[in-house]
């Protein structure tokens, strides 16, 4: 476990630049040559409802930073279920961590996530590196896409293992945009693709939460029959409204992080 919070998010945000690249023109494009102009608002990590690796097992790592758990989330079409976390320090990034609930997907994806779970040696798991250390694992290509049929999630971490799945630009912060349209308007101008499943925009200011996403950056990954180009992580944008008693949300909105997840969907 890190005992910083500062040095678990450089080594999560390294980790994820090196298969999103994406990620630096995105921060160049907002106005920004300083890393910390850009306020990330939350990170996601995926994992598997087994007790081995569950949601509480990921969890540890930023509670020991001083992380508490704050909401949770239930995706019953996407047989997921979520909980989102946050530090005292409101600059730090909120953390939202899902787990796949494996026994009800079919039999055939439930071994091959046993399998690769299998595969996971136990001090991994509570090793300071664990957020950020990939795929314990050997796939083929073809159990990649045997997954994909039925859940992209699994086969996002059949093929990503544990990483931060994306990270997220606060659009409360940054100086040069005070809109989520205008920041979409700004990727789109420079070639980027978002994510429309749901709208470019997800959610609305009644709800207190507007997000989009870049679509995934595709990377090349080495399989067990070969090397092939598949998505793998994207960068989101949030903008926060007041509640009535003004203080800024903080929490999630299931409907829209629903939709988010599609942003590592095959195009």
């Amino acid at each position: 476990m890190h005992n910083n919070v500062d040095t678990l998010f450089e080594q999560l945000w390294d980790n994820y630049l090196a298969v999103t690249p994406s990620a630096v023109k995105v921060h160049e494009l907002l106005g920004s040559t300083q890393k910390d102009d850009v306020i990330n608002d939350h990170i996601a990590l995926r994992t598997f409802n087994i007790e081995k690796v569950g949601l509480e097992k990921l969890a540890a790592h930023f509670k020991a930073v001083g992380y508490k758990e704050c909401g949770e989330y239930h995706f019953e079409a996407k047989k997921l279920y979520a909980k989102h976390y946050e530090h005292q320090d409101p600059t730090k990034p909120k953390v939202f961590i899902s787990e796949l609930l494996v026994e009800k997907c079919s039999e055939e994806l439930q071994a091959i996530v046993k399998d690769m779970v299998e595969q996971i040696d136990e001090s991994a798991v509570s090793a300071e590196n664990f957020l950020y250390s990939g795929t314990h694992w050997s796939v083929s290509h073809d159990t990649y896409k045997k997954l994909l049929a039925e859940s992209e999630y699994a086969a996002w971490m059949s093929a990503w293992g544990y990483r931060a799945n994306h990270f997220t630009v606060s659009i409360n912060y940054l100086k040069n945009f005070t809109t989520i349209e205008a920041v979409n308007q700004a990727l789109k101008d420079n070639g980027f693709e978002l994510n429309t499943s749901g709208g470019e925009i997800k959610g609305s200011p009644e709800v207190l939460l507007e997000q989009s996403s870049t679509l995934a950056d595709h990377q090349s990954v080495k399989f067990s029959d070969g090397e092939f180009s598949i998505p793998s992580c994207f960068y989101e944008f949030a903008l926060r409204y007041k509640k009535p008693d003004g203080e800024i949300y903080t929490g999630f909105v299931a409907a829209s992080a629903d939709k988010i997840f599609e942003s590592t969907n095959a195009r």
